[in-house]
Order: C-alpha cells, then structure tokens, then sequence
C-alpha cells in the first residue's frame, strides 16, 4: 500500500486572492492531503475581509500577525518561522506555498533540499526566482473562482491555449523539445510517464497555466509530436515528428 503524502498549505493573505483557495486544495487533493491548512495576516485589516469569510469553510486556522512597523511586511517572516518549524517537527511530504511575493523564494529552495516537493501558487506578478524555486506553481487566475463576481465575464486568462499559441511559445517547445530527447529509448520513442517526470524534475512547469488539466492534453494538441497509445489506454508514448 502507497504511503499517504501528507501536505501543508501556508498561505500569505496580503498577496494572494481568496478566490482561488478552493481550486488550490482541488489542486492539492490530486497529490495528497492537506491536513495542515493555515492562513497569516492582520486579521483586523479590511482587506481580509474576503479571507476571513473563506477560513471557516475550508477549515483554514489564521494565524494573527500585527504589523508591528508601518512598511514591513510581518507575515512573512511569521509564515516563515512556521514553515521551519513545521518541516522539522511534522512529518510532511510536501508544503504549498500560497503567495505571490518572492521573498518566499530561500524558503522553497530550503524545502526542496529536504527532499520535498513544493506547489506553489500565486498571481500571474509572481517574481520569477519564486516561480522557478517551486517544484510546480500554478497561477491562481487559473484557478479562480468568480461565482460571487456574476457580472464580470470569465476571464481570458482561464481559456485553453489554442495549437497556435502554444506552438508561439518558445519556452514551452523548448521544454517539451528537451524532455522528448532527453528521455527516449534507442528507437526514438520517449514515454509520457518519463517525459513528465523528466519535466517535473527540472521546472515548475504545470499544464493548468496553459488551461488543461493534463501534461499529455498539451501533447495531443500541439501537434509536434507522433502519438501511440496502448490499446487498453495504459501508456502513451511520443517522438518528434520528423
């Protein structure tokens, strides 16, 4: 039987939006669970209003930090010492980081080398020395829910990524490109399984960013790579097209 992977999520309310917390532990809930959930901030700030009413919920506990000097952010140094804490007195296979500032980025890198994974999620202004330090970071436009905001239109942000746009992104072919040659067999072929872990190894890359739930998804729709799937759907396997 596989050992259960338990998770953390510490989440920074000053930087993040409460509209996505139920779409960041749907994320969770795909990798393990998430028996620790706790939510830092000035809980007498008005801003969290929209956090406060959030909490309860999704069983969050908040943790009251007071903004001891105007201009300095004390969430962050709280939910750092917590984390520490944690990832030496709980037993945990990963934590998610819920923020979008990159003064968190030391702290995913000092996770990392314990040997845990380390989701991330924060809004698309993310620094990219946090983004890259995660082992996965998922954009919370993304993710968000706007059934309380009806007159707004959904926004584009959460569309899928049509063949064209994904083949205009450079990165995303390098990466799939790289991955593809540096996990095939002598005949050319490379497995989805190998291709992901491979992807997952080296970046924080996620499929949602791009709109789908799936890494093989993006596969079949970019149209760069000859596709075989065993007959019972149990394995697929891709080369480059030639």
């Amino acid at each position: 039987m596989n050992k259960e992977t338990n998770i953390a999520l510490l989440i920074d309310c000053d930087n993040v939006s409460h509209k996505s917390i139920q779409g960041v532990i749907d994320q969770l809930s795909q990798y393990g669970t998430v028996n620790i959930r706790r939510a830092y901030g000035n809980w007498k700030k008005n801003t969290l209003k929209g956090w406060e009413n959030t909490l309860h919920p999704h069983a969050i506990t908040p943790v009251q930090q007071f903004d001891y000097t105007k201009g300095k952010n004390a969430t962050d140094a709280a939910m750092i010492i917590d984390a520490m804490d944690l990832l030496y007195s709980k037993q945990l296979d990963a934590f998610a980081l819920m923020t979008s500032d990159s003064d968190f980025t030391p702290l995913a890198m000092r996770i990392k080398s314990q040997g845990l994974k380390v989701y991330g999620f924060g809004a698309q202004k993310t620094p990219e020395p946090f983004v890259n330090a995660c082992s996965q970071f998922i954009y919370t436009e993304k993710i968000e829910n706007n059934e309380d905001d009806k007159e707004k239109a959904p926004k584009k942000s959460n569309s899928k990524k049509t063949s064209l746009e994904l083949k205009s992104d450079s990165a995303l072919i390098r990466l799939l490109k790289t991955a593809v040659e540096q996990t095939e067999n002598d005949d050319g072929w490379s497995s989805l399984s190998r291709v992901g872990t491979y992807i997952s190894n080296n970046t924080s890359f996620s499929p949602v960013n791009y709109g789908y739930k799936k890494l093989s998804d993006i596969i079949k729709i970019i149209g760069l790579f000859k596709i075989e799937v065993r007959e019972d759907n149990s394995a697929m396997r891709i080369r480059m097209k030639r």
